[in-house]
């Protein structure tokens, strides 16, 4: 990792230095509170719920997740270029029809949403659901995430479903490679909404350019409150940073470097705003000498990593292929 993304004293400083002590869910509540306030909605906007259509197969949906995506040179330039890709029709209606009704399922199953109103299920693949398994194990997202990159091949770190409840508030201005404790450049994150995201929503949104995260290097980042989100959005816009905050169409798909720097509004309708993210890495990679509390519990996802060393646990495998 570059050593100028959190020096040793900016992270003793910003009181993020110590390992996180929670669990995932404590963690995404804490970092949602480090979003500046852009109030709650007056009024939630009425959605209509998706529309219905026929479940694949299992066996449909393991050949659909395998089967390869051409993806262009162009693209993959734009990744390059941008530190962001929006691809479209990279998974069908019936396929993101079959994963809601598994993470609704899921949802209902659980504890339900933390404080803040969002909802994190991580390592699904490790669960009794063979459909999610496919959707984070999938070599159509896992090849695309190796070519965006120009490696051989990617692991995964791991797969998160993240729901946003009706009302759920902002998620602050922030690059990956600040959270994630692998030392390589090569990191990406696919984010495939399960619905259609129109802009009240809270679609994703995306700082252009895979440099741009260097505007934000004298931002000092503070564990305990919004400074850090409001001075990141002050040097973009004072250095007119052009930001894709589009809507995302049924099987449209993102991916994002791990220092591509992005945000999303709250959910002002009356639907949960569901996406799959799932991260991956260049396969060599190492994990960092020094976690911090912003990796959030890595123990969890890289059991038996060491410092230092080469990842390659068995819930880290090649997805590539």
């Amino acid at each position: 990792m570059d050593s100028r993304i959190l020096s040793a004293r900016a992270a003793k400083q910003s009181g993020v230095d110590e390992r996180w002590a929670e669990g995932n869910e404590a963690w995404w509540d804490w970092y949602l509170s480090l979003a500046a306030d852009d109030g709650p909605p007056a009024e939630l906007v009425e959605l209509a719920p998706p529309a219905p259509v026929a479940l694949p197969s299992l066996e449909a949906l393991r050949e659909e997740l395998a089967t390869p995506y051409a993806l262009s040179d162009a693209e993959a330039e734009q990744f390059r270029a941008e530190g962001y890709l929006k691809v479209k029709d990279v998974l069908s209606p019936g396929a993101l029809a079959l994963a809601r009704v598994e993470v609704e399922r899921l949802a209902a199953a659980g504890d339900g949403p933390g404080t803040s109103g969002f909802l994190s299920l991580d390592m699904m693949w490790q669960g009794d659901s063979e459909v999610l398994r496919l959707f984070a194990l999938s070599p159509r997202i896992g090849r695309l995430a190796a070519d965006l990159l120009g490696v051989a091949d990617t692991r995964i770190y791991h797969d998160n479903v993240l729901s946003k409840t009706p009302g759920c508030g902002r998620t602050p201005w922030h690059f990956d490679a600040h959270h994630f404790p692998i030392a390589s450049r090569d990191i990406v994150t696919s984010w495939i909404p399960l619905q259609e995201i129109p802009e009240p929503m809270g679609p994703l949104a995306f700082a252009a350019g895979i440099d741009t995260w260097t505007l934000a290097e004298e931002v000092d980042f503070n564990a305990k409150d919004s400074s850090y989100d409001a001075g990141v959005a002050e040097a973009f816009k004072a250095a007119g940073v052009r930001v894709d905050d589009s809507p995302f169409a049924l099987g449209e798909v993102s991916f994002h470097h791990a220092w591509c720097f992005h945000y999303a509004r709250g959910n002002a309708t009356n639907r949960s705003r569901q996406v799959m993210a799932t991260t991956y890495f260049a396969d060599g990679a190492k994990l960092v000498d020094n976690p911090t509390m912003v990796s959030g519990d890595f123990e969890k996802f890289l059991p038996g990593a060491r410092p230092g060393a080469v990842i390659d646990t068995p819930l880290n495998p090649i997805v590539s292929r």
